[in-house]
């Protein structure tokens, strides 16, 4: 009503007609990166990736280092150590962004002579593992004569 009155008084037009639009329009683009960087804390890491999409709040939020440190698991400092090997793989681990460590994590990662691989899974942050029959020991029971490996058409790993 005031901007109708302020109208029909002859005050400023430009005034009159910016507050008879009413507020401006806000969007989900005008959230601040901070609070979107606490909507992603509380979901899954796809998730994080999907809602990254949508505006530029949200991508920008998406990579933050706290978001993702908080989906990594406690030991990944140790678990990077088996990510790359030489010299250029220690540079990379040094200057990478929590974002990266979690997806080159994600994906498998072979140790032990190639007879063993881990990864975390993306939806629940667990480490999972493979191993080869190759890799197995029988403790207490290390003596070849009593056990030996014997590839079968069945075997995934020869």
């Amino acid at each position: 009503m005031g901007a109708w009155v302020s109208g029909l008084l002859g005050a400023d037009s430009a005034a009159a007609a910016a507050a008879a639009a009413g507020p401006a329009a806000v969007g989900l683009g005008d959230l601040p990166e901070l609070c979107a960087a606490q909507v992603l804390l509380r979901l899954d890491p796809p998730e994080i990736c999907r809602l990254a999409r949508l505006n530029h709040a949200f991508r920008g939020a998406a990579g933050a280092d706290f978001v993702w440190e908080a989906k990594l698991p406690e030991n990944y400092r140790y678990l990077m150590e088996f990510v790359g090997s030489g010299e250029e793989g220690r540079r990379r681990r040094q200057r990478a962004g929590k974002k990266e460590i979690y997806a080159r994590l994600s994906r498998p990662v072979p140790f032990g002579d190639g007879q063993k691989e881990f990864w975390l899974d993306k939806s629940r942050g667990m480490i999972c593992m493979v191993l080869s029959s190759k890799a197995l020991v029988i403790t207490g029971v290390d003596d070849r004569r009593y056990w030996q490996h014997m590839p079968t058409s069945e075997s995934r790993k020869r």
